[in-house]
């Protein structure tokens, strides 16, 4: 790609129009442009045959559709599909295809490693190196529609989950647009209710993301208390249990839906105990909410191990014998490192926490 011209992917519906405006076309032409990129996937602008020659061309000479490479597309036993997604020369990151009887998921990520250093996965133990920018976000979604897409199924991804590598809510001048091209009837025509965003509890970003661009929202809580969630969640010495659970109530006033989803991973004899599911019961009452029971998807020298599924079970029936609507997720792709938390990438870590930990290995 010329450093000259302009990766279209990086605009939503009104950046476009801008951008179209500047090259003497009418503000129109971005409905058509949407929709060939998004909906039909086209990247050639020669192709773009209802478009009149002469905008193709002033396209050709300025712009360009530019997603990340793939440089890795594996497929587990359960169908999940995993692809390694080169962004620049020194870092890739992973999306992961669900497809399921009525539904077809991806999980996105929204950066190159993560700032968090959340105890119990692998993407905070690459450390970080940077954000990702609109277009390699929404480009993970151009590209599975692409590598999916039949005659029967145009359009193979019906859910996205901003729940891949990173922190989506500390990107959000990337995150945002790319949700409203998510959204967007000309593009990719998604329900908000069908786009959830993952966060750990970055308070700011919550309150921001509600006024902008309000969809599903799902908390990752992995605790009932302040004392463990700090050591789990780290940001939760920043934003602890209490306010997170005001900023919650705050979303709730714009969400699609009626409810957060408390995300919680399982942690054999860490916090699966029948006591930390009554704590559960009271922050529930606290926050229309449901609860979405992760079993923890091991990684190397994790440290941790997950909970037997006796365990799980009973724990779900503390939490359903308090009123509350409760899921277990289904593990999918742990046999190709696809699963919740085992994403990890390719990063040149910036922070050096991979190296940190590495040494502090080595000494113990």
């Amino acid at each position: 790609m010329s450093a000259l011209k302009q990766n279209l992917l990086d605009f939503d519906a009104a950046a476009l129009a801008a951008f179209i405006e500047g090259l003497g076309e009418k503000p129109f032409r971005a409905r058509q442009l949407l929709h060939w990129i998004h909906q039909r996937g086209e990247a050639d602008f020669a192709r773009m045959t209802d478009l009149a020659k002469g905008f193709r061309d002033k396209l050709a000479a300025s712009a360009c559709v530019t997603p990340p490479v793939a440089v890795g597309d594996t497929t587990a036993e359960d169908g999940t599909r995993k692809w390694l997604l080169k962004v620049d020369g020194a870092n890739a990151v992973e999306a992961v295809f669900i497809p399921e009887t009525n539904r077809g998921t991806l999980c996105v990520s929204s950066q190159a490693g993560c700032t968090l250093d959340c105890a119990f996965c692998s993407t905070g133990k690459q450390g970080f190196n940077r954000n990702l920018t609109t277009a390699e976000i929404i480009g993970q979604l151009w590209l599975a529609n692409n590598h999916l897409r039949t005659k029967e199924d145009p359009r193979p991804v019906s859910n996205v989950v901003m729940m891949g590598m990173g922190e989506p809510l500390l990107n959000l001048d990337s995150v945002i647009p790319a949700l409203r091209l998510m959204l967007d009837d000309n593009a990719y025509g998604l329900s908000r209710r069908r786009v959830t965003v993952s966060t750990s509890g970055v308070i700011p970003g919550m309150d921001r993301l509600r006024d902008e661009c309000p969809v599903a929202l799902a908390v990752s809580l992995h605790a009932p208390n302040d004392a463990l969630r700090d050591e789990l969640v780290p940001v939760n010495r920043k934003y602890p249990l209490r306010d997170l659970l005001a900023a919650c109530n705050r979303y709730l006033e714009r969400a699609p839906r009626d409810f957060v989803t408390f995300e919680y991973v399982m942690l054999d004899g860490v916090n699966d105990a029948d006591a930390h599911a009554r704590e559960l019961l009271g922050i529930a009452k606290r926050v229309r909410s449901k609860f979405n029971l992760i079993p923890f998807n091991p990684f190397p020298r994790s440290g941790f191990r997950r909970s037997p599924p006796e365990r799980i079970a009973r724990f779900a029936e503390i939490l359903r014998g308090g009123g509350l609507t409760v899921t277990t997720r289904k593990t999918r792709g742990d046999d190709i490192a696809a699963a919740c938390g085992q994403l990890a990438g390719d990063v040149a870590d910036r922070t050096r926490r991979s190296g940190r930990i590495a040494l502090k290995e080595v000494r113990a």
